[in-house]
């Protein structure tokens, strides 16, 4: 009986996936996972029993459909065969999605690993099915609080799910806190990774940075110095808990031209020069996380390296388009910190003047609640107003977006309030500047990108990479 369930649900999920990909009206990555659990509840747990070599489990709160890609892309790269969400579909129907997709109906896998991207507050219901050989954290922030509630429960709940694994090893972020401490509170064997001391650093850290009190004694920590948010040199001056001797260590970073670079420092003393072709240090933490893991499962260090240079960034991952020869650059964000990077990247990229498109969507998928908007620096804008032409701001909530751009400083003559995704990404695009540079929320994120898509040729970025860094 548990044979004919199995059969019932791969035929119903592809039927299902083929319906809503012809329809155009989304991608199946999470509603044929929800009938195929419907009709048989343990396909994830059937699924991975079938998996050769292992799971990984990758979760945190910024960075984790990038950091998984990552990994896949050099597993494959080195000849494996691998299963993987790769859409970003990450909640427990995203996961049997693509189980479900990539078996075939007698229910048979033939893979070598799965790398699975795992929502923290999914993660110990995901967590309680499989069997994971490496978890890899990115990061923890603030991140629609109506569905997350405070940080300190989020953290709670993986290090919970955590101390249940046995045998599992650990990908630790040394640069947080929230994360580093896990290795300790969970006894697992954990690999650190981070990022070294660089001209970019800051050395006082934003009001609202998220870790601010020690999680073993709630002393105040002391830093000497920041990457950004509470990623940095951290030390309890009560206990001593402190940022980890990283395994892995990127070495004087740089972004240039919508690139990033650096040299991987291993304890040992030797390096490797990394290129990855997206912008910015966040995205840094992603490879390094990923290069780490790749290690740890055996692959060769220049070998990660280069195929590390050939990734394709995920829809809305600092994505390059060509529109009648204008770069246009199309990013997801989703909280405070990961748009505060994405601002970063927006002032990166200013060298020439710049139209600015930002839909924000309350749905679901986004939060209702919008508020966080109100912790994003957009004041770091307002002293560069001539690097930019025009802000068109849209979606459901675009009169918020544009409230708050005034309240930043940004005048009133370079805001622009337009109904419909369509007129105005073709607002952005026709706009006078030699560059565009469109902002989206989840739910905004896919219809803008098949709009854009539509107008724009997307940048394939595979042999487009700065040289090695000696």
């Amino acid at each position: 009986m548990s044979g004919l369930r199995m059969f019932i649900a791969l035929v119903a999920a592809r039927a299902l996936t083929f319906l809503i990909r012809l329809s155009g009206r989304g991608r199946g990555s999470s509603l044929p996972g929800r009938v195929a659990l419907k009709i048989c509840p343990d396909l994830i747990r059937r699924g991975t029993s079938r998996v050769s070599r292992g799971i990984i489990l990758v979760t945190g709160t910024n960075g984790k459909t990038t950091t998984n890609n990552m990994i896949a892309r050099i597993l494959e790269g080195s000849g494996h065969r691998v299963l993987v969400n790769r859409e970003g579909a990450n909640l427990l129907a995203g996961v049997a999605s693509a189980f479900a997709r990539e078996m075939d109906v007698p229910g048979r896998l033939c893979f070598d690993y799965a790398c699975l991207e795992v929502d923290e507050a999914a993660f110990p219901l995901v967590a309680s099915q499989v069997k994971p050989q490496l978890v890899v954290l990115t990061n923890f922030f603030r991140d629609q609080l109506d569905r997350y509630g405070e940080l300190d429960r989020t953290v709670s709940l993986v290090r919970d799910a955590l101390k249940g694994m046995e045998g599992a090893k650990l990908i630790l972020n040394a640069d947080d806190p929230l994360v580093a401490q896990l290795g300790r509170s969970t006894g697992l064997q954990s690999v650190f990774y981070g990022i070294a001391e660089h001209e970019g650093v800051r050395f006082q850290g934003s009001a609202d940075r998220e870790a601010k009190f020690c999680p073993f004694c709630g002393r105040e920590l002391s830093y000497r110095y920041y990457q950004y948010s509470q990623l940095g040199n951290y030390r309890c001056p009560k206990c001593g808990f402190s940022r980890p001797d990283p395994d892995v260590e990127g070495v004087s970073p740089r972004s240039e031209g919508g690139f990033t670079s650096c040299r991987v420092r291993f304890r040992q003393g030797s390096a490797v020069p990394l290129d990855i072709p997206v912008y910015g240090v966040y995205n840094l933490y992603n490879a390094l996380a990923a290069y780490s893991a790749a290690l740890l499962l055996g692959a060769d260090p220049h070998g990660a390296a280069g195929l590390l240079r050939g990734y394709t960034p995920a829809t809305g991952r600092m994505e390059k388009f060509h529109y009648r020869g204008k770069p246009v650059y199309l990013h997801l964000v989703k909280n405070p910190t990961g748009f505060n990077e994405g601002l970063r990247a927006l002032v990166g990229v200013a060298d020439s003047r710049v139209d600015v498109m930002i839909a924000i969507n309350d749905n679901d998928a986004d939060g209702r609640d919008i508020s966080w908007l109100w912790d994003v620096d957009f004041e770091i804008l307002e002293d560069r107003q001539d690097k930019f032409g025009i802000f068109v701001c849209t979606g459901r909530r675009a009169e918020e977006m544009a409230l708050r751009l005034k309240y930043a400083g940004i005048s009133e003559a370079r805001l622009a309030v337009v109904n419909g995704y369509k007129e105005a990404v073709k607002r952005v695009l026709e706009g006078e500047s030699p560059k565009s540079y469109l902002l989206a929320t989840y739910t905004a994120l896919w219809p803008v990108e098949r709009i854009l898509r539509g107008y724009a040729r997307r940048v394939q970025t595979k042999t487009e990479y700065l040289p090695h860094v000696s």
